[in-house]
């Protein structure tokens, strides 16, 4: 048995990245420096005549030992692990291809090598394996990745014959290493031997990878190994060298005579110094105390090594010296020194856990002292001034809170605020004038005759008030009240203040809204130039936020009243409907929620309930532009989806003509109810769903259609018809009923059905009453439209039908039908008129009209008359000339009757008129 001596191509394996070598961390700088710089330079870090020095070149000898050893092993472990991957790589592929199915076969075929070549070629490239040989028992070369090779004899060497060819016709499977003299190389092969199926030996299958490929897989890892060996190598340099330097420093670079010098020379300036020092250990034990800290705290000669408890000292001195809590300038008494103190921690800086304590006596600084603190506590109440003052839009609460601030920050006793009488009225702030109204007053009890609350005030001349008011600044005075002139001094029997600041509300331009008047009670310390400057700066930080309210309470009395004038002031009285209705604004400004109630032809009503986007007089504006559309809308008797179809053309088109304020995704529900037939034909724009109560109480939310909100566009509406019993409830709403902050829908909803749910009894106004006690918010965000209506149905007797055939000779019957049932109803001064009426519409429907024809009379406050067919062209009022036969009848109708009109229905049309009834006497 031979083995092939050909090999295909080395694959080069590809490169991988060196890794980045992480980076080295600087060592933090020292906290203090040093008395002398040392000598920190390289050649003081490399000089063999410091510690350092020889420190950094032990351990740098020492890792590139450790790294060369590390990249040695890995080395030899990376070829030990290639070797045996390639070995295990050429026994599967030559052992897989030796008992594959059909090898046999095509050995004893006629041309083995056309059906072996390319399996073997196929099973190279695929494995990776330089080559994949077929031998005969002959030692013929089936296969070879040359092809020149197929086909001719093979010359083993003498190692692998005398060694593997034996093991082969043994039938095992042998792995060696081969080398070939000609041409010269070195690989992994793995023998494989083929027997038939009677054991006679056919040849051997061998795979064999070249040792050069194994060699340039660890070639192509070594580069890797080597950056990583070289990366760590730099790291322990810098880490080494960092270390070194470290100790270059704490050893100052100097000798022992030099070191020793140098801390006798520090021993001497801690003794010298004019501040006392004080070294407390981990323990909390004093570690050392220099002689002025032993002045300033009375220390014991055998002060250190004990405990600050143990040394005599006031409890609260020997807690500041054993705790571990830093001071910053801190003031601290003992006994009648007051010193000034500072605490640090001592380990951060390089030495041992402790702290360190510098004293220095500060008693005649005691005043600056208080004045410090007095600043500090001026800051503190301008913060709170910033963070409590102008929080709500309400001038009056803010007025509270300028006292409340002024009071909670001790920085007076009693705070009475003074507004213009037009600043409380919202108006622009009056240029001259005295007349004022208390708006706050908190603290103790002013003087006899002090103003209330919500009292005219008015400001006497030459009065601290009125110079105020006229120089625009602030003015103190002693014992004065707005009503008076200050008297000479202060006094305590008539319960005058001690010292008082008046200071002005201006804001920008110079605009004086009133006065702040801050009063300290006798006892107190009196106001001094910085309190009168403080009064000031508390004054003008309040003046913002009271104008910022006025503003507000202008525009929204504004919006407020817009939004009421543009909502019905007073609703009809429907037909079968018995009506009440709500509007709430909202606290933060007037929305844009509306409702209406609209009579239509046929004894029905629409009712509508909207919401438009926004806050503020523009929604104001849109909810009257669109509740003054769909009014127009509906005197046309359009179907509710056709009426909200136009109106969301309406939105779009608006909102494309003016882009300041878009009303866009405004919602709205109309509803139209017939008492005839108990239908309420419903349509939703993106609107909330009714509410229904039936009569016996319960309470439901019809499924009822829903289109997106105006202006949106694109999508058809629907509408919704809802068979509703007599005596039930239907509620409109808009969205600021049910939900509120805190509170999602679902939760609004549930409880309006708490809400709605009673015994079938309550009343339209009882139910609004209801249903505002329980879902009203203390602050409303949004407005609540809320519209109840309660429904009734027409008597029969007061309804009469007649279909009409389609016979001009008909018209006759019905009309005298007509006149006998107002006959019955107590009509009898309608019945001329009527019969009049009756026969223009009915003839006109048999002429232009067709079948069916019917005839309704409706009897209420008013009595309607219609005629209805199946065709949908309407009659036009038109002036008829002198010798046209017709086109009179219309006009006859327009002139008898008090109003008629034309209703399209998917049927056809109805041609309907009304004539009022007059209420007997």
């Amino acid at each position: 048995m031979l083995l092939v001596n050909e090999v295909g191509e080395r694959a080069r394996p590809a490169q991988r990245p060196r890794p980045p070598a992480p980076p080295a961390t600087a060592p933090a700088p020292p906290a203090t420096a040093p008395a002398r710089r040392p000598a920190c330079g390289v050649r003081a870090l490399l000089s063999l005549h410091s510690v350092a020095g020889r420190v950094l070149l032990v351990e740098l000898a020492i890792v590139l030992l450790l790294v060369s050893a590390a990249l040695t092993a890995m080395v030899l472990q990376a070829r030990s692990s290639t070797v045996s991957d390639a070995r295990r790589v050429t026994r599967g592929v030559a052992e897989s291809f030796a008992h594959a199915p059909g090898l046999v076969q095509a050995l004893d075929g006629p041309d083995p090598s056309a059906v072996l070549q390319p399996q073997a070629e196929a099973i190279r490239r695929a494995t990776g394996v330089d080559s994949v040989v077929v031998i005969t028992a002959g030692f013929v070369q089936l296969t070879s990745p040359h092809p020149s090779y197929v086909g001719r004899p093979y010359q083993a060497p003498p190692e692998v014959v005398r060694d593997v060819v034996p093991q082969l016709l043994a039938g095992h499977t042998v792995t060696f290493d081969l080398q070939e003299p000609k041409p010269r190389y070195r690989s992994i092969a793995t023998a494989v031997p083929v027997f038939a199926a009677d054991g006679t030996p056919k040849g051997a299958v061998a795979a064999n990878i070249t040792l050069g490929r194994v060699d340039s897989i660890i070639g192509a890892q070594l580069p890797v190994l080597l950056g990583g060996a070289a990366g760590a190598v730099v790291l322990a340099a810098v880490a080494t060298a960092l270390a070194g330097r470290r100790l270059l420093r704490q050893t100052r670079g100097l000798g022992p005579g030099e070191l020793a010098r140098m801390y006798e020379h520090h021993d001497a300036v801690l003794h010298a110094v004019r501040e006392g020092v004080v070294i407390v250990g981990e323990g909390g034990r004093v570690m050392l105390a220099n002689d002025e800290a032993r002045r300033l705290l009375d220390l014991p000669a055998d002060a250190e090594q004990r405990h600050p408890d143990d040394l005599g000292l006031d409890p609260a001195t020997a807690a500041l010296l054993s705790s571990a809590d830093e001071v910053t300038d801190g003031i601290h008494r003992t006994g009648d020194r007051l010193l000034a103190v500072n605490k640090r921690p001592t380990a951060p800086f390089g030495g041992l856990p402790g702290s360190v304590v510098t004293l220095r006596d500060s008693t005649e600084l005691h005043d600056l002292t208080r004045r410090v603190e007095a600043a500090g506590e001026r800051r503190q109440l301008l913060y709170d001034a910033g963070m409590r003052i102008g929080g709500t839009l309400d001038m009056t609460r803010t007025c509270e809170e300028l006292a409340h601030v002024a009071l909670g920050g001790r920085f007076a006793d009693t705070v009475a605020v003074d507004l213009t009488e037009a600043v409380t009225r919202g108006e622009e702030p009056a240029t001259a004038g005295r007349r004022l109204r208390r708006t706050a007053l908190v603290g103790a009890a002013g003087a006899p005759g002090e103003p209330a609350v919500d009292t005219a005030v008015t400001v006497g001349d030459h009065s601290p008030q009125a110079l105020s008011l006229e120089g625009g600044h602030a003015v103190p005075y002693g014992g004065a009240t707005h009503h008076r002139p200050a008297p000479a001094g202060p006094t305590a029997s008539d319960g005058t203040p001690h010292s008082a600041i008046v200071a002005p509300l201006r804001v920008g331009g110079g605009t004086v809204l009133g006065l702040a008047e801050f009063r300290r009670a006798p006892g107190s310390d009196p106001f001094d130039a910085d309190d009168l400057l403080l009064a000031e700066e508390l004054a003008a930080r309040a003046a913002v936020s009271i104008d910022n309210a006025r503003r507000f309470t202008r525009e929204h009395g504004t919006a407020a009243a817009l939004q009421r004038s543009l909502l019905p002031r007073t609703v009809p009285e429907p037909t079968g409907l018995d009506v009440a209705h709500r509007y709430l604004p909202a606290s933060a400004g007037v929305g844009g929620d509306w409702f209406d109630l609209i009579p239509l032809p046929g004894l029905r009503t629409a009712l509508v309930v909207g919401d438009v986007v926004g806050h503020g007089i523009n929604a104001a504006v849109a909810m009257g532009r669109l509740r003054t559309a769909i009014r127009t809308y509906a005197s046309l008797d359009l179907p509710p989806d056709e009426v909200l179809g136009r109106l969301d053309e309406l939105v779009a088109q608006t909102d494309e003509e003016c882009g300041t304020f878009e009303i866009t995704g405004s919602t709205c529900a109309y509803a139209v109810y017939d008492p005839v037939s108990g239908i309420c034909t419903l349509a939703r724009a993106g609107h909330l769903g009714p509410a229904l109560v039936h009569p016996d109480g319960t309470v439901e939310y019809p499924d009822a259609a829903l289109a997106p909100p105006l202006g949106v566009g694109g999508h058809p509406f629907e509408t919704t018809e809802l068979k509703l019993a007599e005596g039930s409830r239907l509620v409109l709403f808009t969205d600021g009923l049910v939900e509120t902050r805190g509170n999602d829908l679902d939760h609004g909803l549930e409880r309006l059905r708490a809400a709605l749910g009673d015994d079938g009894l309550r009343s339209p106004e009882d139910t609004c009453d209801a249903v505002i006690d329980a879902m009203r918010s203390p602050h409303p965000a949004d407005d609540v439209a809320l519209l109840v209506a309660r429904t009734g149905r027409l008597a029969p007797d007061q309804v009469a039908e007649w279909d009409v055939p389609a016979d001009p000779a008909a018209v006759a019957p019905v009309r005298n039908a007509c006149a006998r049932r107002l006959a019955e109803w107590g009509l009898d001064e309608l019945g001329f008129t009527t019969e009049l009426i009756l026969g223009e519409l009915i003839t006109n429907a048999l002429r232009y009209g067709r079948s069916p024809v019917r005839v309704r009379l409706l009897r209420d406050t008013s009595l309607v008359c219609e005629v209805s067919d199946g065709s949908s062209t309407a009659p036009h009022l038109r002036w008829a000339a002198t010798t046209d036969e017709g086109g009179r009848g219309i006009f006859l109708v327009a002139r008898l009757a008090h109003r008629w009109g034309t209703r399209y229905t998917d049927e056809g049309k109805v041609i309907w008129c009304e004539q009022p009834i007059e209420a007997p006497e």
